[in-house]
């Protein structure tokens, strides 16, 4: 099995997109569709189900992703450590994310990166996280933990470490929303909405109102999740927001959430990386203890 064609396979089954990882990876769609196909024999199942318009993993697919993510994290662990095995790392990282993020997925990762390279410097900047891939895409963060985008821009490499619920939330107290959606049908046309200025969840919030043919009255916009959900529970209005804000949030007992339909596309969150500073050994240190955060099984 070739060491090429796992990074391909392992590539293609986060894109899954033949297109976008062949231009990510400098082959052609032909080489890597090759390439697939060599894996497919080697391991003796199929590895994608696709046709012309879709690429999914199959059970075997994902298997191998697993194993694959965490065997190539090993790999590359260990060529760093035979070429600086008498120079530890050192230096300093810029990560970019959410407070609730370094509330509930740092932490593991964290203890884990200062365990292994004591000698580097992190440096965390938190902040609306709509904000985190543009930050990547700019230059202005080296990591940054995020929502993955419907269309991952080519540039990056996602790492996904959860997969998080939307949900609609409403206030406790009484007040204008809470009377509107006690009416039966409620009229969502004039129930006060308060909807993040940009990034995932705007437009997961801006499809399901189209998706119901309704022109939300929209109360504020807002930057960050946490200010959304302290602007509901005073009665401002509903929002959607992920439900690990919910759940590390202080006004957490002020707020409830809404039964709707149709249901919402949940958040894959992760670490996102430039693919161009792969090669850097910092930014290949922080890379493994994601990789084996997202895989408990590895090492």
């Amino acid at each position: 099995m070739e060491l090429r064609n796992l990074e391909l396979f392992v590539h293609l089954s986060q894109s899954l997109h033949f297109g976008r990882t062949a231009d990510a990876m400098a082959v052609s769609p032909s080489t890597l569709s090759r390439a697939i196909q060599r894996l497919e024999q080697e391991v003796g199942c199929e590895l994608l189900m696709r046709d012309n318009r879709s690429v999914a993993l199959t059970p075997s697919g994902l298997k191998l992703q697993q194993f694959a993510e965490g065997w190539l994290a090993d790999w590359q662990s260990m060529r760093d450590q035979l070429r600086h095995s008498d120079s530890p790392l050192q230096g300093r990282l810029r990560l970019f994310c959410s407070v609730t993020a370094s509330y509930f997925l740092l932490p593991d990762i964290l203890a884990r990166f200062r365990t292994r390279y004591p000698q580097l410097e992190l440096r965390l900047e938190t902040g609306d996280p709509a904000q985190a891939i543009d930050r990547m895409l700019n230059d202005e963060s080296d990591l940054a933990i995020a929502a993955r985008p419907d269309a991952l821009p080519a540039k990056l490499e996602f790492i996904r470490l959860q997969t998080v619920p939307l949900v609609f939330i409403a206030p406790r107290i009484p007040c204008l929303a809470n009377e509107l959606l006690q009416q039966s049908p409620a009229d969502w046309s004039r129930i006060p909405v308060i909807l993040p200025e940009q990034g995932v969840a705007r437009k997961r919030t801006n499809q399901w109102f189209r998706n119901k043919g309704i022109s939300p009255h929209i109360y504020a916009e807002v930057a960050g999740n946490e200010a959304i959900v302290g602007m509901v529970a005073l009665g401002c209005g509903v929002a959607l927001v992920p439900t690990a804000v919910i759940e590390h949030s202080p006004m957490a007992d002020k707020i409830r959430r809404l039964a709707v339909t149709p249901d919402l596309k949940p958040f894959e969150v992760g670490v996102c990386l430039l693919k161009k500073r792969l090669e850097d050994p910092l930014i290949r240190a922080f890379r493994q203890i994601a990789l084996q955060q997202a895989n408990p099984g590895s090492p």
